[in-house]
C-alpha cells in the first residue's frame, strides 16, 4: 500500500488557506487510488485552545473537506480535526475517510498534553480505535500519545501491524520524536508513520521531519524541515513474513496487558 505524508505550516486557525495547501498538495503528488493519505495534528487550524473558535462541530467544514477529497482522489485521507463534546470542552480527533469519502474511523486523543495546558481544554479520549486499508490494520494515535508505549501494545494485541502518529512536535524535542517513533516500530514489529507539521505558530516553532519506519525501525522515508510530501509503498507480506520468522510478539505477557484487563 502506498502511504503519501503532508507535511505543512499550518496557517493558523484558517482552514481555508489549509484546505487549499492540502489540495494543492495532492495535485502535484498525485496518489495512486487506495493510497493512505495523511495529514498532521489539528492540520486545518493549528495547536490551538480557542475551542469555541476553531470547532468542526456545527460547520462540519473540515471533516467536510476530507470527505470529499478523499472521494475525489479515491484515497484514504486520515486528518486531525476538533470537535466539542456536550459540555463544550474539545475534542482533539483523528477522523478517516473512505475512497467513497464514508468515515472509516475516529479517534480522540487518549492523552491531551497537560504541560502545555491542552487537559484544561479538551477531554481525554476513551480507547484505540483501528480500521483495515490495503490490507493494512491501522491504529492511529496523536502526538502525545506516542510517549505511551501501552496503548500501541494494545492496538498490536487487536491486529494492528501500522500505526500513524498525527502531531504539532516542537523542534525543542525533536529528538525524542524520531527516537520514540522508531522505538514503537521495533517493539511492535510494525510499519510506524509519524507526520508532523513545519513551520511556526503564535507559541512555538516545529521542525516537521515527517518520518516512515518499517518494522525493522529502519527509515523508509524521512522529509526536511520544509513544506511538502513524501511516499512509500509498504509490503505486507514482508511484514508477514518478518513476525513469522521472529515470532517476539507471541510471548506478549497477557497478564501485563493494560487495556485487556
Amino acid at each position: 500500500m502506498n502511504v503519501l505524508c503532508c507535511q505543512l505550516d499550518i496557517a493558523w486557525e484558517d482552514k481555508p488557506a489549509n484546505h487549499a495547501k492540502i489540495e494543492a498538495m495532492l495535485e502535484q503528488a498525485a496518489p495512486p487510488e487506495g493510497s493512505l493519505v495523511i495529514l498532521p495534528e489539528m492540520f486545518a487550524t493549528g495547536f490551538s485552545m480557542n475551542v469555541g473558535a476553531i470547532t468542526d462541530s456545527a460547520s462540519g467544514e473540515t471533516e467536510d473537506f476530507l470527505s470529499q477529497t478523499a472521494a475525489r482522489h479515491k484515497v484514504f485521507i486520515l486528518g486531525g480535526t476538533v470537535n466539542s463534546d456536550a459540555d463544550g470542552r474539545g475534542r482533539n480527533e483523528c477522523v478517516v475517510f473512505s475512497p467513497g469519502g464514508t468515515e472509516v474511523a475516529r479517534y480522540c486523543k487518549l492523552h491531551p498534553f497537560t504541560f502545555g495546558g491542552e487537559a484544561q481544554h479538551y477531554s481525554a479520549g476513551s480507547g484505540v480505535k483501528i480500521f483495515h486499508a490495503g490490507g493494512f490494520t491501522v491504529a492511529t494515535f496523536i502526538c502525545y500519545d506516542l510517549r505511551f508505549p501501552e496503548i500501541f501494545r494494545a492496538g498490536v494485541r487487536r491486529g494492528a501491524n501500522l500505526f500513524t502518529v498525527i502531531a504539532n512536535w516542537p523542534s525543542t524535542r525533536i529528538d525524542h520524536w524520531t527516537t520514540l517513533l522508531k522505538a514503537r516500530a521495533i517493539e511492535n514489529q510494525a510499519y510506524v508513520v509519524g507526520v508532523n507539521r513545519c513551520g511556526d505558530d503564535p507559541h512555538l516553532s516545529y521542525p516537521g521531519r515527517s518520518i516512515i519506519f518499517d518494522p525493522h525501525g529502519r527509515v523508509v522515508a524521512e522529509a526536511d524541515a520544509r513544506e511538502g510530501t513524501i511516499s512509500a509503498d509498504l509490503d505486507l507480506q514482508e511484514l508477514i513474513d518478518y513476525r513469522q520468522e521472529l515470532p517476539f510478539l507471541k510471548d506478549m505477557r497477557q497478564d501485563y496487558a493494560g487495556e485487556e484487563q
